[in-house]
C-alpha cells in the first residue's frame, strides 16, 4: 500500500510533499479516535526499552534532527511509534536557509541530498510549541513520555568565532523543554560550520555549554554529532576530547559529502550540485564509525547510530557495532509509516 503513495508521492517536489504528508498526518490526528487508530496500528509493542543517558525510552527507534525542525508534528510522530524524536536544528534566530530547491530524491541509491541550511522558525516561537506540547501531555503510569532531543545550531550570519555565544543561546533557551541536546558542527550545508569540529573550536562550544548545564536544577544529557567526513585522525581527536570532559555522547553521523559509488548518474548529481547526502549509502561507513568509536573508547561513549537504516537488519547491524540507540530519517520516506514497527519486531540488544 505505502509503495503505491510513495509513487504517487514521488511525482511531486520533496519538500512540498514533506510538509503536505506531514500536515495532512496531523490534520487527521486532531480527532482522538483516528489518532488512537494510527498509534494502535503503528506503535511498536517491544520489550527492547533502553536506558541511556539515564533516560528511559520505550524503543531504541528514534527520528533524527531535519525532519520536525520546528517541534509542529509530535504528537503525530509518537503516534507512529517513535521513541524518540529530535527536533531542529534549532538557530537562536529564525532563518529561512538556502535557496530552493534545497531537497532531491534519488530513487535508485534510496538515498537523499538536501542542502536545507538550518531553515527553521528559531528559538523563541520553536520553545513556545514545545511549551504547548508539553502541557498537553498527560504521562500516566502506563504511558511513557515521548523523548524529545534538541538539535542545535549557529545562525548563518554568526561568525565562527562567536559560534559558542548562538550555542549557548538555544541550549539555555531549550533546557527546559527538552530531555537531551545535540550539538551540530556537521552539517555540510552552512558555510565553514564544519571548521567547529577542529577539538579547540569544539572543546570552547562544548565545555560552555557543560558550565552552564551544571548551574540548572536538572542537568541534561549533551551529545555532539559528528560527520562522517571527518578523518581517523579527526575522529580520535572527537574521542578523546569527549572522554576528557565527559561528554554525554556522540551521533554517528550527519550526512555526507561523498558521491561515490552511486548509481544515479553524473548528469543528475551534477544537476543537483552540493548539498549532504543520506540513505543507503550512507549506511556502511557511518556502521564502521560506530564501531570505531566504540571500540576506541571500551564502550565508555554511548553512541546513537545514524545513516542508512531502513530494516531491522540495518538497526541491528547499528546495535551490534555498538549503537546504544538508533535514528531514521531517509528510511522513513522510502519505507514508510510502518517503518518505527518493523523494525522494533526483531530489534534486540547488542550481545
Amino acid at each position: 500500500m505505502y509503495n503505491l503513495l510513495r509513487s504517487i508521492l514521488f511525482l511531486f517536489d520533496p519538500e512540498k510533499v514533506h510538509y503536505f504528508s506531514m500536515d495532512s498526518l496531523k490534520f487527521l490526528c486532531r480527532i482522538k479516535f483516528i489518532r488512537n487508530s494510527i498509534a494502535g496500528i503503528f506503535q511498536p509493542k517491544t520489550s527492547f526499552q533502553p536506558t541511556v543517558f539515564n533516560l528511559k525510552f520505550k524503543n531504541p527507534v528514534g527520528l533524527g534532527a531535519g525532519f520536525d525542525k520546528n517541534a509542529k508534528y509530535l504528537t503525530e510522530l509518537e503516534a507512529l511509534g517513535f521513541g524518540f524524536v529530535e527536533i531542529g536544528t534549532v538557530t537562536p534566530l529564525p532563518q529561512a536557509g538556502n535557496d530552493k530547491p534545497r531537497l532531491f530524491r534519488l530513487p535508485e541509491d534510496k538515498a537523499l541530498i538536501n542542502r536545507m541550511g538550518f531553515n527553521n522558525d528559531g528559538t523563541q516561537i520553536i520553545v513556545e510549541r514545545l511549551k504547548n506540547w508539553r502541557s498537553k501531555q498527560q504521562t500516566t503510569n502506563n504511558k511513557q513520555r515521548l523523548i524529545i532531543g534538541g538539535n542545535i545550531g549557529k545562525n548563518k550570519v554568526t561568525p565562527n568565532e562567536d559560534a559558542w555565544k548562538d550555542y549557548e543561546i538555544c541550549f539555555n533557551a531549550l533546557h527546559e523543554y527538552v530531555d537531551y541536546f545535540v550539538v551540530n558542527v556537521s552539517s555540510p550545508n552552512t558555510p565553514g560550520l564544519r571548521e567547529l569540529q577542529e577539538k579547540d573550536s569544539l572543546k570552547k562550544i562544548l565545555t560552555t555549554l557543560q558550565a552552564e548545564n551544571v548551574k540548572k536544577q536538572i542537568q541534561k544529557p549533551i551529545l555532539l554529532k559528528i560527520a562522517p567526513d571527518l578523518t581517523w585522525e579527526q575522529i580520535d581527536d572527537v574521542i578523546d576530547l569527549s572522554l576528557e570532559i565527559k561528554l554525554d555522547g556522540l551521533v554517528a553521523c550527519n550526512t555526507t559529502i561523498d558521491r561515490n559509488k552511486l548509481n544515479t548518474n553524473n548528469s543528475t548529481l551534477n544537476t543537483i550540485d552540493a548539498g549532504g547526502l543520506s540513505g543507503k549509502p550512507a549506511k556502511d561507513k557511518s556502521t564502521e564509525i560506530v564501531n570505531y568509536i566504540y571500540k576506541k573508547s571500551n564502550g565508555q561513549i554511548p553512541v546513537i547510530g545514524s545513516g542508512g537504516i531502513f530494516t531491522a537488519a540495518d538497526a541491528q547491524e547499528k546495535i551490534n557495532a555498538g549503537a546504544s540507540l538508533i535514528q531514521v530519517w531517509t528510511g522513513f520516506i522510502y519505507e514508510g509509516p510502518a517503518i518505527v514497527k518493523n523494525i522494533c519486531k526483531s530489534l534486540s540488544p547488542k550481545k
